[in-house]
């Protein structure tokens, strides 16, 4: 399998940049599996391995630190634009996040960038709605106890 170029695009602050030194592990239909390092170096989180959710508009990360250690799972709420002629996959960051700890801890976070890029017409009112509609479902997905549906499909790649 041809496996496409990955791009991170985020709206605040505003870029698109290659994630050219992150290794996809795994891909199918559903889930693309990749290994990273930070693109700078951080105190708090050293590398970590990343599940894109293609269909629920999810990228569930696992950051570590140096020692491999779990620092907590980190969720952005995405939508993606696949680029088949040029096998690329642009991951479009809709803003919302959601950190969960390893004790089972949760907490939402971004909220105020989704509102400011809504009221600064960054976002359209599709991605928008997109974004608040994921991120209750991921919200009672790990309410509910079910957060180790995500977890368990990046954990059989690694």
């Amino acid at each position: 399998m041809d496996y496409p170029v990955l791009y991170r695009k985020r709206l605040i602050p505003e870029e698109c940049i290659p994630l050219k030194d992150d290794i996809i592990l795994y891909m199918d239909d559903e889930i693309i599996i990749t290994k990273w390092n930070t693109l700078k170096p951080r105190k708090d989180f050293h590398h970590g391995y990343s599940c894109y959710f293609l269909k629920e508009g999810y990228k569930v990360s696992k950051f570590l630190a140096e020692d491999d250690s779990l620092v907590y799972f980190y969720c952005d709420i995405v939508t993606y634009l696949w680029d088949r002629a040029q096998n690329t996959l642009t991951v479009v960051d809709l803003l919302a996040d959601v950190i969960v700890k390893p004790d089972g801890k949760m907490n939402v976070i971004d909220i105020d960038e989704l509102c400011e890029a809504k009221e600064k017409l960054l976002i359209n009112d599709q991605q928008f709605f997109i974004s608040v509609k994921q991120l209750g479902a991921l919200i009672k997905l790990i309410q509910d106890g079910n957060f180790s549906l995500l977890t368990d499909r990046l954990e059989e790649h690694i």
